[in-house]
Parts: structure tokens; C-alpha cells; sequence
């Protein structure tokens, strides 16, 4: 195989991009004072985020139990190894809280404290500008192609990874 040019290269451009972003969110992070929140961490707060905002609008009575580390991790496409040590820099940060699950002690939930509820709308405010300005100058029928591509490379990868 002949050398390849690096804006040529998927698994380059698609990295690139990564760390991009993941530098100007971090940017915009601490320039609003949300240092705490790590780029990181923004996977596994959108689907705590998601999963709280369901049980409000189901209309949970009582306390919210969280969700199973390894379903979180799951939903999260993080591994297991890489979980232990994001939810402690989490904790660490007063984001989410362990519990044990009341059905099975031998399972470990986590579940968002008060300040990873009231710092949801702000830091998808801070995301939204990032898009905003990463899109500025890409018409937005070409930015919902990309991100439609997106899914689909992500689902590709996914299903290539259980084999």
C-alpha cells in the first residue's frame, strides 16, 4: 500500500477533529467557569442528563436510583477499566455520586448530585456554541450530513467491535 495523505486518512481527519473540538470545548469550559466539567465527562453526563429528564417527565416518586455502571459505561462506549476512573474524577468534581442498588448490593449505580442537575442547562449552552462555532462557515444542510455520517461510522465501529 502506497503512503497515504493525512487529509486523505479517515481515522486521521476523524481524530483531528476529535481533539479539535475536545480543545475548544475545554476552552469555552473554563472560560465560563466550569473548569470542573471535563470534555470527558460529557458522554456519560448526556445520558444521566437524559436519564434523569425521563424520569421527570415519567413522573418519578421518590429517590432516583441512577443507572448501573455498566449500562452507563455501555451507553457511554467506555470500558469498564475506563469507567471506574472517570466516575471517580466525576465524584471528585461533586458531579455524580456511587450507590448501591437497593434490588442487588452487589451492583453499583451512579446517579447525578444536585450540582450535576444544575449545571445540565449551562454546559449544553456552552456545547451549543462550540457547535455554532465549528459550523459557522458550513452550510447547515452539509453540518446535518456530517452528523449523520457520524452516527453511521459510529454504529459501523460498534457492531465491528463485537467481533
Amino acid at each position: 500500500m502506497e503512503s497515504q495523505h493525512p487529509n486523505d486518512c479517515l481515522y486521521y481527519l476523524v481524530t483531528r477533529v476529535s481533539l479539535s473540538l475536545t480543545s475548544l470545548l475545554k476552552k469555552r469550559l473554563v472560560e465560563s467557569g466550569c473548569d470542573f466539567v471535563k470534555p470527558a465527562y460529557i458522554g456519560v453526563l448526556l445520558w444521566l442528563w437524559m436519564d434523569d429528564g425521563m424520569g421527570t417527565m415519567l413522573g418519578k416518586f421518590g429517590k432516583d436510583e441512577g443507572i448501573k455502571l455498566n449500562d452507563l459505561g455501555k451507553l457511554a462506549g467506555l470500558e469498564p477499566s475506563s469507567m471506574t476512573g472517570l466516575i471517580d474524577r466525576m465524584e471528585k468534581d461533586g458531579l455524580v455520586v456511587r450507590a448501591n442498588d437497593p434490588k442487588d448490593r452487589r451492583v453499583t449505580n451512579i446517579q447525578l448530585t444536585q450540582k450535576g442537575i444544575n449545571v445540565r442547562k449551562h454546559i449544553l449552552e456552552i456545547m451549543d456554541t462550540v457547535t455554532k462555532e465549528i459550523f459557522a462557515t458550513i452550510p447547515k444542510k452539509q453540518e446535518d450530513i456530517a452528523l449523520d455520517v457520524l452516527k453511521k461510522i459510529l454504529i459501523s465501529a460498534s457492531n465491528l467491535e463485537k467481533f
